[in-house]
């Protein structure tokens, strides 16, 4: 039986002189080292927690085993498909079953790349090999045709080589100059993206007995208790358990508090900072990522944790695909359990140093999804998907941060009060594509009397990974990440810079009571000389801003939120409400309205306005602002037909130039009036190109661009009248400035210049 087989898929041996036989004996060694290849590289980029030679020599073993018998089951295929010969067939039969299998292991790319990919690359490779050995076992052969052969088979394989190895394009670059204001430097406020004056020590405590690292068990500093996760994550079974139980030795009843500690020098108590990573491959541990924030945050008087739960993290057996995050949050209020019994053991080095009644929870991808849950489950007595585990945590949690969160994984409604809340998202974030931390930005509100404040800050051409220093500059492993568009990022150390600068400054107003430095929250350009060139797109709101129209209450167009307000309009082409979605028609989380306005197509002699119109007059002081968020719409809205022709190129136009005035009015009529450019100058539409093949995009992303609010805050003191005006009886929005312009309008209202 074998040696029919054998002489089925054998190399052919008839007529050596022929220039066919060397041709496919040299494809045959072509296609079988293209095949072993792919499934070396399979190997090496599948982790599983071996050493990587060891899978390389696995998937080349298995490689070897499965071209043979993709080769048997193309000869017997072949049966049916006389007139192409059984070699050739069953020779192309096996490469192409290489790929397929090597794909299903780890060799994933988009299939519109992967599968014509593996017709160019078989073909390229039979052409190369095939005539290079014609080439050298049959000289006297005419070499022309050959010759012809391997040029282009090389520059074929140089195209794409070069094409997966470049860094890409940027295909929508922006020149945006915003508006100048008053740097807090100028104040003397200090940039709080450089290192305090403290010293700090670091070390790490854990389990003790951790297989994987020797920092979290022979080095560990002090040692924490495990804790039972069980009713917390019933999802730990079958292969996803057993896998994880057998690398890590631990299973979900003794999930170890392993943390890494930047600790300032010096009595305390200090105020804690816990900062847990998200989902990534487990055998690349994420929790080191943070370093630069430990060390950074430390030095200006913050102790500083970041937290080890890669054991729930991803891994070739299975993710959890959102079920674990319960438990990830739960577990930040495991390790502040685990600090809260140190600081009270007057026996204990760490007695006294940390303000458990001054935390700040933050979390990275999933980690920051993770803290809002945690700051949730702070305040309840159970468990909410299972009673039977109570909680009795309580701390003292003043804020949460989200680094590039995601949103909704856990499948309960995340509703924070009274506490302090930034979340921070790159525009080139291709895992989690969208700004879905805008999304909780909405579910935190303020209903006591205490101020807090909540933000946003969106970094144009910043990615996911770049916050964690492990994860880097790639969104995804290879061989995905080849066809990751790059180019357009910044680099490393400017994205963590601005990091260090927003999260320094977020825990110096929360956990230092450090008001300075909210303007940088309502405007990036008040610390433009602490911050690397980058666009920056600020979201704010506080608990003294006093909303007039929010456009969440009904669908009628005409009322708004305050006193029964009336909204009127004037020559408008664009009016509605909408619920503003993300690129891929995912929903924001709140509702906004859409103006569009086009004097010149008109040729109307009144500037087309949109008014709020209070049912009661509304007082305001000197040290109140006007303030909305605001966000470029669509130009094309205003164009007929038969101008989309021309609409890419009179975009960018139109975008450059909208600007308009801000009117007040009181109940005489008295107005007072402020150009928005003056202050503040909205950022042109962010398109992102995610992948180097731009059809791609919209397939794997959606759209190129999606609405980006940012906070407009213009000082009331400013206004061109200001002075003769106490009460507001009404707020315009004059299109007077810009010829034309679609602009999508958010939170109207009145705040406290801080």
């Amino acid at each position: 039986m074998l040696e029919r087989i054998n002489k089925l898929i054998r190399l052919p041996k008839n007529n050596e002189n022929d220039p066919s036989v060397h041709f496919w004996k040299g494809a045959f060694i072509g296609v079988i080292s293209l095949a072993l290849l792919v499934m070396a590289l399979s190997g090496l980029f599948f982790r599983t927690g071996l050493p990587r030679v060891v899978m390389v020599l696995a998937t080349v073993t298995i490689g070897i085993s499965a071209f043979w018998f993709f080769r048997i089951i193309g000869s017997l295929i072949h049966k049916g498909i006389s007139k192409v010969p059984l070699f050739v067939f069953s020779l192309i039969f096996a490469g192409v079953g290489i790929f397929i299998l090597a794909k299903n292991i780890r060799f994933g790319l988009p299939d519109v790349i992967f599968y014509p990919g593996i017709i160019i690359s078989i073909t390229t490779v039979v052409l190369l090999f095939g005539s290079i050995w014609v080439l050298l076992k049959s000289p006297d052969q005419p070499k022309t045709k050959y010759l012809i052969a391997v040029v282009c088979s090389l520059l074929v394989l140089g195209v794409g080589t070069y094409y997966f190895a470049q860094e890409g394009s940027n295909p929508y670059p922006i020149a945006f100059e915003p508006t100048e204001i008053e740097l807090l430097s100028a104040r003397g406020i200090a940039n709080p993206g450089l290192d305090g004056k403290l010293q700090f020590t670091h070390f790490t405590y854990g389990s003790g007995t951790d297989t994987r690292r020797a920092e979290f068990r022979e080095e560990v500093k002090y040692k924490s208790k495990s804790v039972d996760a069980s009713r917390i994550l019933t999802d730990w079974k079958g292969k996803k358990a057993k896998w994880r139980e057998r690398y890590w030795g631990f299973g979900a009843k003794e999930f170890p508090l392993n943390g890494r500690v930047w600790m300032p020098v010096g009595n305390g108590p200090f105020p804690i900072i816990l900062i847990v990573h998200g989902n990534h491959g487990m055998e690349e541990h994420s929790d080191p990522g943070y370093k630069y924030l430990g060390e950074h945050l430390s030095t200006r008087g913050f102790i500083t944790v970041s937290v080890d739960e890669n054991f729930v993290n991803g891994t070739w057996s299975g993710d959890f695909r959102g079920k674990e995050m319960p438990a990830r949050g739960w577990l930040l209020l495991k390790h502040l359990e685990q600090w809260k019994l140190w600081n009270q053991d007057n026996n204990h080095e760490l007695f006294g140093k940390v303000d458990l009644d001054n935390v700040l929870l933050a979390g990275h991808s999933r980690g920051g999804e993770a803290a809002p849950i945690a700051a949730r489950f702070n305040e309840l007595d159970y468990f909410p998907d299972d009673a039977n585990e109570k909680f009795d945590f309580h701390f003292g949690i003043k804020g949460v941060l989200a680094i590039a969160p995601t949103d909704k994984r856990y499948d309960r409604r995340i509703d924070l009060e009274n506490v302090n809340y930034l979340s921070i998202q790159g525009s080139y974030d291709s895992d989690e594509a969208s700004f879905f931390g805008f999304r909780q930005y909405q579910r935190v509100t303020f209903p006591d009397s205490n101020f807090y404040f909540k933000a946003g800050l969106y970094v144009h051409r910043a990615n996911h990974g770049q916050f964690n220093s492990v994860w880097g500059r790639y969104d995804g492993g290879p061989p995905y990440n080849w066809v990751l568009n790059t180019q357009p990022l910044i680099p490393m150390e400017e994205q963590q810079q601005i990091a260090k600068v927003y999260i320094g400054a977020f825990a110096e107003a929360v956990l230092h009571s450090d008001s300075s430095y909210l303007p940088l929250f309502k405007n990036s350009m008040a610390g433009k000389d602490w911050l690397p060139n980058s666009l920056l797109l600020n979201t704010y709101k506080d608990s003294e801003t006093k909303v007039l129209a929010s456009f969440e209450e009904d669908i009628d167009l005409t009322s708004a939120s305050l006193n029964q307000s009336i909204i009127s309009t004037e020559h408008l082409k664009v009016w509605r409400e909408e619920i503003l979605t993300f690129r891929d028609k995912d929903v924001q989380g709140n509702n906004a309205v859409v103006l569009g306005w086009d004097s010149a197509s008109d040729s109307i002699k009144q500037s087309p306005y949109y008014q709020v119109q209070l049912n009661k007059p509304v007082r305001v002081e000197k040290d109140q602002t006007v303030s909305f968020l605001a966000a470029r719409g669509n130009m094309s809205e205003l164009k007929s037909a038969s101008d989309k022709k021309k609409e890419n190129e009179e975009e960018e136009k139109d975008l450059a130039e909208l600007d308009f005035t801000i009117v007040l009015y009181d109940s005489t009529g008295k107005s007072a009036s402020a150009a928005l450019n003056d202050f503040k100058k909205i950022s042109p539409q962010l398109k992102i190109q995610f992948l180097k093949l731009k059809g791609l995009n919209e397939e794997n992303f959606g759209s190129t661009w999606e609405p980006t609010l940012e906070s407009i805050e213009i000082p009331l003191s400013a206004f061109e009248g200001a002075e003769e005006i106490t009460h507001v009886k009404s707020l315009r929005f004059k299109f007077d400035r810009s010829p034309k312009g679609v602009l999508i309008v958010d939170e109207i209202g009145l705040g406290v210049a801080r």
